[in-house]
């Protein structure tokens, strides 16, 4: 009997030396993190690689864990609703990668897109993202444009032609989905579960007749962006800039496929909806000045305050301008918008005079409007519940907020300078575990 149960122990300690020493791949732990957030961490050299930075969101640390692998370079993220599922671009190499936040593991090896993507979504739980990509190419056919359908877990895609597709927006359900082409005035409204795989071609023109994958609704006014909530989407025409004539709300009744009111607005790129107060901002061509302000800069962006049960602006702010792509309403009330390609002033880094970016805080308890002195795009905004922190991710670093004072946040332990220490540029930031 002794020589049996020897054998057993034998055999066991084999297995956990191999274990020990590589020869079994093991499941990573999660890092334990109660409050983790996701840094998209962008570097070039040749001795460093990029990936998604954790970081302690209770202390705005850095803890001792690997970067999450997406790619050499990611940048722009996308996180589904209940927040298991981050899809991170790498448009180094046109590459889409997805991790599992649960398990802080990569889902499947990357899927390699047909070329760039400034719009991505993951509307559900499931392990399925689309991403507008306007230069795809489908054989046969002389038009370029798809929503790429991302299957992650098997690596795969589904083609679903669309002309110039730019953005894409869902519903809550992932069931329909609105896409904005480049110089269109019509919205096309999708059924990805009805596609063909692998490439559907219901949308490509002339054939523009309903059918029950899609619906190509026109009447707008160079369409940018939605807002959804239920069967109702807030549609932003962006208009004159770009290159329309008349920037608006439409609202867009998703069960009938109608418009039901428009609503002027100075100029609509991005949206929020708190409440029933609908934010929506952008940068007019026209009648653009920065009055009120006391800035050297030229040109001003607007935020338009619309009450969506009257229909009615009730308010218009000036902000800085640019191309607005990212809204943040968090819980000292308060709007953090932010934009690319806009007027930067000064130098944060030498501060002699003006300083200003693509930055502004919109207080909405007395209306009043915060510049802070930083410069660069707005890559990224992430607020939080548990604290009166705001993550920005502005010219590539990645600046924590108080956001009782809108002023960087300087922790002496943590923060001296009040900006998370990553290296290489961050290109967005996703908060994973409260809101």
């Amino acid at each position: 009997m002794k020589k049996p149960v020897l054998t057993v122990l034998v055999l066991l300690c084999a297995v956990a030396i191999l274990i020990s020493c590589g020869g079994h791949k093991t499941t990573p732990k999660a890092s334990g993190l109660p409050e983790r957030v996701l840094a998209s961490q962008g570097v070039t050299t040749n001795t460093s690689f990029g990936g998604l930075v954790i970081i302690n969101g209770t202390n705005d640390t850095l803890p001792r864990i690997a970067p999450i692998g997406a790619g050499s370079s990611p940048g722009m993220m996308a996180i589904s609703p209940t927040r298991n599922i981050v899809a991170a671009f790498d448009a180094s190499r046109n590459t889409m990668y997805a991790v599992d936040t649960t398990t802080e593991m990569d889902i499947g090896n990357g899927i390699q897109l047909p070329g760039p993507t400034s719009s991505f979504i993951v509307p559900t739980a499931n392990q399925v993202g689309y991403a507008a990509v306007p230069s795809a190419t489908v054989a046969g056919y002389a038009f370029t444009g798809a929503i790429e359908e991302m299957n992650f877990s098997s690596g795969s895609l589904l083609t679903i032609a669309v002309t110039n597709a730019q953005t894409v927006v869902s519903n809550s359900t992932g069931t329909q989905l609105l896409v904005f082409s480049s110089d269109s005035n019509s919205v096309t409204v999708l059924n990805p579960l009805a596609a063909l795989p692998p490439v559907d071609t219901s949308c490509i023109p002339p054939s523009t007749v309903p059918n029950p994958v899609c619906t190509i609704v026109p009447g707008f006014d160079r369409p940018v962006f939605a807002v959804i909530n239920g069967n109702t989407a807030y549609v932003l025409n962006c208009g004159p800039q770009c290159g329309g004539t008349q920037a608006s709300v439409m609202v867009f009744n998703l069960a009938t496929l109608t418009v039901s009111q428009t609503i002027p607005v100075d100029a609509a790129t991005m949206a929020l909806l708190n409440g029933s107060t609908l934010y929506v901002a952008g940068t007019p061509p026209t009648n653009n000045a920065c009055t009120g302000q006391a800035t050297n800069a030229a040109t001003c962006g607007r935020l338009d305050l619309i009450d969506i049960n009257s229909g009615t602006v009730t308010g218009r702010i000036v902000i800085t301008d640019g191309y607005h792509t990212r809204m943040d309403f968090n819980v000292n009330n308060q709007l953090f918008i932010g934009s690319h390609d806009c007027t930067n002033l000064g130098n944060v880094n030498n501060p002699t005079g003006e300083v200003r970016g693509c930055l502004t805080i919109y207080r909405t308890a007395d209306g009043s409007v915060v510049i802070p002195p930083d410069n660069g795009d707005v890559n990224g905004l992430q607020g939080f519940t548990s604290r009166y922190i705001e993550y920005v991710a502005e010219g590539g670093a990645l600046r924590v907020y108080d956001i009782t004072t809108d002023t960087l946040y300087i922790n002496s332990t943590y923060l001296p300078e009040g900006t998370v220490n990553i290296v290489g540029y961050v290109g967005d930031v996703k908060a994973i575990d409260f809101f």
